[in-house]
């Protein structure tokens, strides 16, 4: 089976380099970052991609590999992801939305950007753990487009019970295996069953597990402070994955945010949604 995280994706128009950054606490993270061969399109903001939970490259490369050739991107495999490198016996707590917060901080100091001057794109998981750290104001920046944020994690019923007790490690396939069947069931687009059939083949069971356990309990406090980061959320009234009443929520508790409806979660993921990322960041010029 191929391996999804030892590859480095070569683009066109632009050139790929492949990082692990040491965010400290025994964890470093794979970093990707792409440079457009065209100088023309340098920009004086940064752009940073953060995909969702487990997510893998393949399901972003329609998106991408017309979007690098176009603006410098720096896109962050997190710390649930199996590429991640992690020196030490993990729990639960490793996967807060904290941690997160606090491995993006040493990404930003590793690349010594400014924090004003980036623009965020985030997804699923990533967009919460960006929500999250905007409400704590540990993490700023010019921009923000999030795709399907959630204010918590709601499993099934039988799936939540699953992830409070114990465990044994030869389970988790099967256990893996019941949950896209389940994801499945609920996801409407093929192009959308095709990349979570992706990521769940990929993932370190292990660490998914132990995010997942965090991740039920999470909910998001959405009493942000004024700022004057600029948002957009993108969202799809067809997607049963990402609840829409929570991303009502945010839209109408986040200052400066602006909802902007798209096709479906699938188009998300294309280079068509361009169109409405570029329009959204030349409205900030």
């Amino acid at each position: 089976m191929k391996d999804e995280w030892s590859f480095i994706p070569q683009l066109p128009k632009s050139q790929c380099e492949e990082i692990f950054v040491d965010v400290g606490r025994n964890v470093k993270l794979r970093i990707l970052k792409w440079t457009p061969l065209d100088s023309t399109f340098e920009e004086a903001n940064q752009l940073i991609m953060i995909p969702g939970w487990g997510s893998v490259f393949e399901g972003w490369r329609p998106l991408l590999s017309e979007w690098v050739s176009r603006r410098s991107i720096i896109y962050i495999e997190t710390r649930e992801k199996k590429s991640a490198i992690i020196g030490k016996k993990i729990n639960k707590k490793d996967f807060q939305m904290s941690e997160h917060a606090k491995d993006l901080i040493e990404v930003i100091k590793y690349f010594e950007l400014d924090m004003n001057k980036i623009d965020w794109f985030s997804s699923s998981l990533g967009a919460t753990i960006l929500l999250d750290a905007f409400q704590k104001e540990t993490i700023g920046g010019r921009s923000a487009i999030f795709i399907g944020p959630n204010i918590n994690f709601k499993p099934p019923l039988w799936a939540n019970l699953l992830l409070r007790f114990p465990i044994p490690k030869f389970v988790y396939p099967l256990l893996s295996k019941i949950v896209l069947f389940a994801v499945e069931k609920r996801v409407k687009e093929e192009g959308q069953r095709i990349r979570y059939r992706r990521m769940f083949k990929a993932q370190d069971l292990l660490r998914m597990m132990f995010s997942a356990r965090y991740n039920i309990d999470y909910k998001m406090n959405l009493e942000f402070p004024d700022n004057k980061i600029y948002s957009a959320i993108l969202s799809a009234e067809s997607d049963k994955l990402h609840a829409l009443d929570g991303v009502m929520k945010i839209n109408e508790s986040l200052p400066n945010c602006q909802l902007i409806n798209i096709p479906s979660n699938q188009y998300a993921h294309e280079s068509g949604v361009l169109t409405e990322i570029e329009e959204f960041h030349n409205s900030l010029s």
